[in-house]
């Protein structure tokens, strides 16, 4: 991981841990088993969990329905949005999107749960979240409209906050063939999306490549 002076470590190279990324949930079952999988496979640092449109008790029933499966395998549960719901559904925290958003929900969170803050268009909104304590920051996930920015955009913003901050970085894989670019910008964790998770012997193997020494 790049340092404040900008010097580099070297030698083998420690691959990201994962966060995975959930479709919006409507009906738990969709997702139980591909989550099960997933989590057995190798080891997952948390679960963003979407969940689709709904009134307040219906989106608990649904968090508490995957609570225990998420949490007893060690990934925390993080809620999309929802900060509200964390503390009664005994969840592990919450991502908001944007630096708004984030300062409005962090009070409600911190200390006792994580507050992470995603949705960061600029270097300035990224360090004004570091600066309110986020847990974490995101880059690369896509916008309600389902557009990201490209590889390379999202590479060299990883690259120059791990450079600079201490606080850890997520970056946002769309796909396997990205984790490992991802990882040489020395993101401390790789977010992936359920079309990946799917298949969690290849996600296994791509993160597994990230291990290796930089050439």
């Amino acid at each position: 991981m790049g340092t404040p002076n900008g010097s580099r470590v070297t030698g083998p190279r420690v691959a990201p841990r994962l966060y995975l990324v959930t479709p919006p949930v409507e009906r738990p079952d969709d997702v139980a088993h591909g989550l099960a999988a997933a989590l057995n496979a190798t080891e997952i640092a948390a679960v963003l969990l979407r969940l689709a449109p709904g009134d307040a008790a219906t989106q608990l029933d649904r968090i508490k329905a995957l609570r225990i499966l998420i949490q007893s395998n060690g990934a925390a549960l993080i809620l999309d949005g929802h900060a509200d719901l964390v503390a009664p559904s005994e969840a592990d925290g919450a991502h908001l999107t944007g630096i708004e958003a984030f300062r409005a929900a962090a009070a409600k969170l911190k200390p006792t749960r994580i507050a992470g803050c995603g949705g960061l268009s600029s270097r300035h909104d990224a360090m004004l979240a570091g600066e309110s304590g986020a847990d974490y920051v995101m880059f690369g996930e896509p916008d309600a409209a389902g557009r990201r920015p490209s590889l390379e955009a999202v590479v060299e913003r990883v690259s120059w906050w791990t450079e600079i901050f201490e606080v850890p970085c997520v970056a946002f894989a769309g796909n396997l063939g990205e984790i490992d670019k991802l990882a040489r910008a020395n993101a401390e964790f790789v977010a992936v999306a359920d079309d990946i998770w799917r298949d969690p012997r290849s996600m296994v193997d791509a993160i597994n490549l990230t291990a290796e020494p930089v050439r």
